[in-house]
């Protein structure tokens, strides 16, 4: 809960933070605005907000700038992107520590305004057809008759310079304001809205590279997918908006027109059409007539042109022109015959049969046009002539353009404030807990079996304290209770095997010491030897000797079961295994067969046991401690290293502890000579790298035979 009112406290702060940087750039725009001048300075808050609190908080302060905006200027909303991608790059660049550095913020001033200055450039020249500050416009004027350069190339090269001046003084006096500012107070302001501990620059440093090889991070895909159902939705409701729109505005023009062609022909006599078409304004009554149409087409602002033809073979004969059409040649005279234009072939066709006509769409000379027509009849029901209507729709689609552009532009802002939002609220409460509990997860199953490591990755994980109130937090309090349960069964696992290690070793020393009871000349033999090996082993691993073989388990195994490697003797009769004298040959055969029993008793333990167990080796020393280097050993004369490492390393301890050791056939021999013993066997006897880790460490054998032999 500690981190939740931490988060509630971050996004008050931000709120304040986000207000204030808004009020700053609104209140500046407003001035700029007032006074007619050719710069904004409406991002000094966004650039503060985006480079002290991140994308979001600089995003948000974009857009509430424009929209806030439009209370005096109704255009600002079409500029708001501009005004979020200076908090992008903001942000872009401060992540990156570009704003610690002057030659750094010199690159970031001529970027943000290359790009602001482009894309207001397109945005005026896309909407309006020109600049919209006066300024500016005549500047353009000037530079384009002065160079000769294109207008739109003359304002776009204005337009960038002003741009950067103007970035370049938002961001000196963004960088003045971070300057001043309290530590404390910009600490506040970069506060992260978390849901859970805040991670260190070491954990996150940590975590980006474990991360590295995923291809599309959970953060990334749902921006996109949110980015991308925005676009859609926003793409299917303008295009519907705009259909619904065309198609209202057309229908509304179709009606004028067909008013105004309807009225128009209660006004003309059908009876005097022939006069009108024959002698034109002489005609009785056709001046009036012709003033009448002409208020009629008055009336109707949308109706772009209103006559009187009369259809023949070769084209439309007129009888009055309103000269409504702006543009227009001019007007065409009464009787004068006009050739069909290719689209008007067909109605003309229909016309000449006396038939009511649907309106006709036409793209010619004379543009794009919806021409709707009423048939004129005389007392005998007879069409005399054909009343039409033009309305022209490129006033519409010029509209349309000009409404499509705006959209789009208020689209993107949008979709960047989409996807600023996405990437903030995936990464508070599903990227940066889930990437947190994995890294964590994944050191977890790392730890293998040492307990201290699965420990303190238990604390590490609970330690994330993840409060997202969702999926996210059940799964993460599902995690913990997993791991703390893991780490127990382990702990009991581990007592248990350590519980029955002892057992076994306790088995181990209690056979070793029914072997050693009766013979009267092996004083501490297993206690010697088994340090010996655990002292020749140990140097081996340290040298690197045999590092295929020697790991933790194989130092373990060959250390505990070193005490069994005369097990064997036992079926060795007292006679023999204490005679005081020297063996006869048969005796001494007889003594050799300890290495072969001692090797059938452990494999019956084996068998028994099954599996991968401590007494292989146990049984490996049993049978061929007693072989040599060069192969003039007992019982099956193995040769160099297809002796087992474990026998060959217990045939010196072996060996030493015998010359170090009286017995009833002999004295003990002094330590230089037991050790000249030792080295005149190397190669032959003896393994020699066993030989040379054993001699390396005479200090620890000295100890070991001084614990167990006062004499030395």
């Amino acid at each position: 809960m500690i981190h939740t009112r931490k988060a509630e406290k971050a996004g008050l702060v931000i709120t304040i933070s986000v207000f204030t940087g808004v009020t700053v750039n609104v209140l500046l725009c407003f001035l700029s605005y007032k006074f007619g001048l050719p710069a904004f300075l409406d991002t000094i808050g966004t650039i503060v907000l985006a480079v002290l609190g991140g994308m979001f908080p600089g995003v948000i302060t974009a857009l509430l700038t424009n929209a806030a905006s439009t209370f005096f200027n109704d255009q600002a909303y079409f500029f708001a992107f501009i005004n979020i991608l200076v908090g992008v790059l903001s942000t872009s660049f401060a992540r990156k520590g570009h704003f610690q550095k002057l030659s750094n913020i010199a690159i970031f001033i001529p970027t943000v305004g290359f790009v602001s200055g482009l894309s207001s450039a397109v945005v005026q020249q896309s909407i309006y057809g020109k600049p919209q500050n006066e300024l500016i416009s005549l500047m353009t004027d000037g530079l384009s008759s002065s160079t000769g350069l294109l207008p739109f190339f003359a304002f776009l090269l204005i337009n960038i310079a002003l741009n950067i001046l103007d970035k370049g003084v938002a961001t000196l006096i963004a960088c003045l304001i971070m300057t001043l500012l309290p530590d404390s107070i910009k600490e506040l302001i970069g506060q992260r809205i978390q849901r859970q501990r805040p991670l260190s620059e070491d954990e996150r440093s940590s975590i980006k590279e474990w991360s590295k090889d995923v291809r599309l991070s959970v953060r990334s895909r749902t921006a996109l997918a949110m980015v991308g159902t925005s676009i859609l939705l926003a793409v299917s409701v303008s295009a519907v908006c705009v259909k619904l729109y065309f198609d209202n505005v057309k229908e509304e023009r179709l009606a004028e027109a067909r008013n105004a062609a309807r009225l128009a022909s209660e006004v003309i006599d059908a009876d005097l059409v022939d006069d009108y078409i024959l002698y034109g304004a002489k005609a009785p009554g056709y001046t009036e007539t012709a003033q009448m149409i002409q208020n009629i087409w008055a009336s109707y602002p949308n109706v772009m042109y209103l006559y009187a033809v009369h259809p023949e073979e070769e084209g439309f004969r007129y009888v009055f022109d309103a000269e409504g059409y702006e543009g227009s040649p001019e007007s065409y005279a009464p009787g004068e015959l006009v050739p069909y234009e290719e689209g008007d072939r067909e109605m003309a066709a229909m016309m000449m049969t006396g038939q009511e006509v649907e309106p006709n769409e036409t793209v010619d000379s004379w543009g794009w046009l919806i021409t709707v027509s009423y048939p004129l009849k005389n007392k005998d029901g007879i069409t005399v002539c054909y009343v039409s209507s033009d309305v022209s729709m490129e006033v519409l689609s010029t509209f349309l353009r000009d409404f499509i552009f705006k959209i789009i532009y208020i689209i993107f802002a949008i979709i960047i404030v989409v996807m600023a939002f996405a990437f903030w609220i995936t990464g508070v409460y599903t990227a940066y807990p889930i990437t947190s509990m994995a890294y964590c997860l994944d050191h977890f199953a790392g730890a293998d079996e040492d307990q201290k490591h699965l420990d303190e990755n238990v604390k590490s994980i609970r330690s994330l304290d993840i409060q997202t109130h969702d999926e996210t937090q059940m799964l993460y309090e599902a995690i913990c209770r997993l791991t703390l349960d893991q780490t127990e069964q382990m702990r009991n696992v581990r007592r248990l095997s350590e519980s029955t290690a002892r057992m076994q070793d306790g088995l181990i020393i209690t056979m070793a010491d029914m072997v050693e009871s009766r013979d009267s000349d092996t004083g501490a033999h297993i206690q010697k030897t088994a340090a010996y090996v655990r002292i020749i082993v140990e140097g081996l691993r340290k040298k690197g000797y045999y590092a295929e073989k020697i790991n933790d388990k194989f130092v373990s195994d060959v250390v505990r079961s070193a005490p069994l490697h005369d097990v064997g003797k036992i079926n060795i009769s007292d006679g023999i295994l204490n005679k005081p004298g020297k063996l006869s040959p048969e005796e001494f055969e007889i003594m050799k067969t300890h290495t072969t029993a001692g090797k059938k008793i452990l494999e019956n333990a084996i068998s028994t046991v099954q599996g991968e167990n401590y007494m292989k080796e146990a049984r490996n020393m049993a049978a061929y401690h007693h072989e040599r280097w060069d192969g003039k050993g007992y019982p099956e004369g193995l040769h160099g290293e297809v002796i087992p490492l474990s026998a060959r390393i217990m045939a010196v301890a072996d060996v030493f502890d015998a010359l170090t050791s009286p017995r009833v056939y002999k004295p003990a021999f002094s330590m230089e000579q037991s050790i000249d013993m030792i080295k005149e066997g190397a190669g032959t006897q003896f393994d020699p790298k066993c030989v040379e880790v054993f001699l390396e460490s005479i200090n620890e054998v000295k100890l070991v035979l001084k614990k167990y032999n006062q004499s030395f």
